[in-house]
C-alpha cells in the first residue's frame, strides 16, 4: 500500500480524508478505473479544503468580526476552487468536454489565454497577445493588447486608429495570421498600399499584385519586425511584473515608451557618431 497523504487530518469541523491505494494488485484493477477513484479522492480531499476555507471565513467574519474587505483575496479564490471541482468532476468523472471559454489558465491573472503559436519548439504560450504598428524608423506608432481577439480580427482596427493618429501613412505591412478576404478589402479602404500576403494559393489578380516592386520592396522591410518584437521583450515585455489586466496594459504600454525611448536614444548615438567622423576627416 502507498500512502499518498496522512489517512486523517482534521481541519475545525471539517474531516479530510487521506488517498490510499487499494493494497491488491495493480494488474487486477482496470487502469481507468484506477484513475478515476483517484480523482475522486482528489475530489474529496479539494472540497474538503473548500469546506475548511468556507468555515474560517465566517470565524474571521463573526468571531472575529474582521472587515469583510480584508477577506476579498479569500472571495475571490473559493469560487476559483468550486469551478475546478465541477469542472474535473463533469471532465473525468462525466466524460464531457469543457468549452474553451469556461476554462481558466491562471487563478492569479485572470485575463490570461491559451495561445497556440503554431511554432516549432513553442506551440502554446499562456499570456495575452498584444499586436504593435512599427515605422520605418523603428518606433512603435501604435500597440493593442488583444484580449479573446486574435490577428485577422484586429487587422483593420489597428491600422485604422493608427492612420487616424498619423493621416500621412500611405502603405501598412503585416503578417499572414492578419489575412481574411475581408480584410484584403478592407485595409484598401484604409491606407493606399496594403501588403497583406494571403494564406494559401493566390489568384492571378492577387499574385499580380504581390509581385509589384513595391510589396516586394515592403514584404522584405517586415522582417525587421522580428527584431522589434524582440526589442520589446527585452525592454521589459517578456515577462509582466504587474497585476491584473489593467497592471498588464500599464506594463505593455511602459515597455512601448522604454523601446521609443531607447530606439531614440540609438538615432542620436548614431548621429554623434557620424558627426564625430566627419570631424576627424576635415582635422585629417
Amino acid at each position: 500500500m502507498r500512502q499518498f497523504f496522512n489517512p486523517q487530518r482534521q481541519f475545525g469541523d471539517v474531516d479530510i480524508a487521506g488517498i490510499e491505494l487499494d493494497p491488491q494488485s495493480r494488474d487486477d484493477i482496470p487502469r481507468d478505473v484506477e484513475i478515476e477513484q483517484a480523482y475522486r479522492d482528489y475530489l474529496d480531499l479539494a472540497e474538503g479544503f473548500l469546506g475548511r476555507a468556507r468555515a474560517t471565513r465566517e470565524v474571521l467574519l463573526q468571531v472575529h468580526k474582521l472587515p469583510e474587505i480584508l477577506l476579498q483575496p479569500l472571495d475571490a479564490y473559493i469560487p476559483h476552487g468550486e469551478r475546478q471541482i465541477d469542472q474535473v468532476r463533469r471532465r473525468v468523472l462525466q466524460g464531457e468536454r469543457i468549452p474553451h471559454a469556461e476554462k481558466v489558465f491562471s487563478v492569479f491573472e485572470g485575463h490570461t489565454e491559451w495561445i497556440n503559436k503554431g511554432k516549432a519548439g513553442v506551440p502554446v504560450e499562456l499570456g495575452l497577445r498584444v499586436a504593435s504598428v512599427e515605422d520605418q524608423h523603428g518606433f512603435i506608432l501604435h500597440h493593442r493588447v488583444m484580449q479573446h481577439e486574435t490577428d485577422h480580427q484586429v487587422a483593420v482596427v489597428l491600422i485604422e486608429d493608427t492612420t487616424q493618429r498619423f493621416p500621412s501613412i500611405r502603405s501598412a505591412s503585416l503578417d499572414k495570421g492578419f489575412h481574411s478576404p475581408a480584410n484584403q478589402e478592407a485595409l484598401h479602404n484604409v491606407v493606399e498600399f496594403p501588403v497583406l500576403p494571403k494564406k494559401g494559393k493566390c489568384s492571378a489578380d492577387e499574385a499580380v499584385y504581390a509581385s509589384q516592386p513595391r510589396f516586394v520592396r515592403l514584404r522584405r522591410r517586415h522582417s525587421a519586425v522580428e527584431s522589434a518584437i524582440n526589442a520589446l521583450e527585452v525592454h521589459g515585455l517578456d515577462l509582466c511584473r504587474d497585476h491584473g489586466i489593467d497592471g498588464f496594459e500599464r506594463y505593455v504600454a511602459m515597455a512601448v515608451v522604454a523601446r521609443n525611448i531607447h530606439r531614440l536614444g540609438a538615432i542620436l548615438i548614431a548621429r554623434e557618431a557620424e558627426e564625430e567622423q566627419r570631424r576627424r576627416k576635415r582635422a585629417a
